[in-house]
């Protein structure tokens, strides 16, 4: 099935409702679809962002990165959790996933032991590190910036309102946010660490 919803360039591409668990006698449009993964992150948003969560409730862990993904998209998708083994038009190749998203895990628990970075910084750097795998089918960005946005909450920051609906069209904000990224896969962080300055 496909949409009338227009493709914006550097989003992954959507075209494969394969996985899809809602009602299967009907005819789901993309916005549709995304309106109820939506409503599914709430619930992740309220679990992780409404006050800070323990290292227990969210540990930062290799399985814990499924299990939000899960959370944020579980009602939705039956890939939800599961890191994808297909090649995406945008990040890793599907086999290093795994070893990227433990690296990531290792990373952060160094950064944060060590004081490598201050708080802000680790959520950008995580942010990006999350963003450049691509560990899922879909919901990346989302996954991502969810990510970022609970590092911020359990070290006592405001979590950043990145106004998905508006990120997820073509405008000014996502064009700076999509600069910054590629910047920071050249190793060059500065943008991208200076954009979740100004939002946190």
């Amino acid at each position: 099935m496909r949409d009338s919803i227009k493709q914006i360039k550097d989003a992954t591409p959507f075209d494969d409702i394969s996985g899809l668990k809602l009602d299967k006698d009907r005819v789901w449009s993309l916005e549709e679809i995304y309106n109820e993964e939506a409503k599914n992150i709430a619930k992740a948003t309220i679990k992780y962002l409404v006050k800070p969560p323990s290292k227990t409730v969210a540990p930062f862990s290799y399985e814990w990165f499924q299990e939000l993904h899960y959370e944020m998209f579980g009602v939705v998708w039956s890939w939800a959790g599961k890191f994808r083994q297909t090649e995406l038009s945008i990040g890793i190749k599907a086999y290093l996933v795994p070893e990227r998203m433990k690296n990531l895990s290792d990373d952060i628990e160094f950064w944060h032991k060590n004081r490598t970075y201050d708080t802000c910084e680790i959520s950008a750097r995580i942010h990006h590190k999350a963003v450049y795998v691509h560990p899922f089918q879909n919901g990346n960005g989302r996954f991502s910036r969810m990510l970022a946005n609970i590092y911020l909450r359990q070290n006592g920051y405001t979590p950043i309102n990145w106004m998905e609906d508006f990120i997820s069209k073509e405008n000014s904000l996502r064009d700076r946010y999509i600069k910054a990224l590629k910047k920071a896969d050249q190793g060059d962080y500065a943008d991208f660490i200076e954009l979740h300055r100004s939002k946190v």
